[in-house]
């Protein structure tokens, strides 16, 4: 008979932020699944709701926050309500992002780029900054940052947004530096092409091209990726059994960063 194993997150207290739709609510209902208590944020007020009631079906205990992330006045008041309800934080998972305006490069514009890092990059800067006295308490806190491939190659994404990321993936590195001796992890995820409320218009524009089937195509395996994939991976880097892996930026891209991956190069 198979033996069943304890929650992997069992009395863990998080905060993830961007859990209204896609990776952050995927993340969130596995993380109840794994016995944490949570505290979610996010901009959209109805969306998130609905996430909280997807934790209590699960059996978990949360509460939410209508919080934006490139607000440091609205971040603090998020972990102040976390430590408040809680009493203590153990895993922070800054997921909230945007993608910004495409466009060329003869075209970009400054405000675009400013609130595409004010939400992607301060963002977590921001829920770092009031969450990292609360995690060194722990004396074994996580932090998982929710980056991209574009921020690892170019091609995934837009000029302003696959800067974020870069910035975000090496605000990751650097930080673990500075909470490594606190015995903080700190590590980032780089999903490749997920279908989620902020991809959905790529999504929605090839299948009305009827090239819905190529979507995913590049990749090694041949297809695009679930939330709930990219959700399990930051399970794990927040989890006890990555209790030696701080530094990293793992790719959840079904392979796409693992060739050139050039222009019809792949059949």
């Amino acid at each position: 008979m198979e033996q069943s194993r304890p929650p992997r997150l069992k009395d863990k207290i998080a905060v993830i932020t961007g859990s209204a739709s896609g990776i952050g609510r995927a993340a969130a209902v596995l993380f109840a699944k794994e016995g944490a208590s949570l505290v979610i944020a996010d901009m959209q007020k109805a969306a998130l709701n609905e996430t909280l009631q997807m934790v209590r079906d699960q059996g978990g205990a949360g509460v939410a926050a209508v919080t934006d992330v490139s607000d440091e006045t609205q971040v603090k008041a998020l972990i102040d309500l976390a430590v408040s309800e809680y009493g203590r934080i153990d895993i922070l998972c800054n997921n909230a992002g945007i993608t910004g305006i495409l466009s060329g490069p003869e075209d970009q514009d400054g405000e675009n780029w400013q609130q595409v890092y004010a939400v992607n990059v301060l963002g977590a800067v921001y829920a770092v900054k009031y969450a990292t006295p609360h995690l060194v308490k722990t004396g074994q806190g996580a932090i998982v940052n929710t980056a991209s491939v574009a921020g690892i190659r170019s091609g995934a994404g837009g000029n302003a947004y696959s800067a974020s990321k870069a910035a975000l993936i090496n605000y990751t590195q650097t930080l673990a530096c500075d909470l490594g001796g606190y015995h903080v992890r700190v590590n980032a995820v780089c999903p490749g092409l997920i279908e989620t409320g902020m991809t959905q218009p790529v999504f929605d524009y090839a299948r009305s091209k009827g090239k819905g089937d190529k979507l995913g195509s590049r990749c090694e395996l041949r297809r695009y990726g679930r939330p709930e994939e990219v959700a399990a991976a930051i399970l794990f880097l927040a989890s006890d059994e990555a209790s030696y892996i701080t530094g990293q930026a793992l790719a959840v891209c079904g392979g796409n960063t693992a060739s050139l991956n050039l222009p019809g190069m792949k059949v």
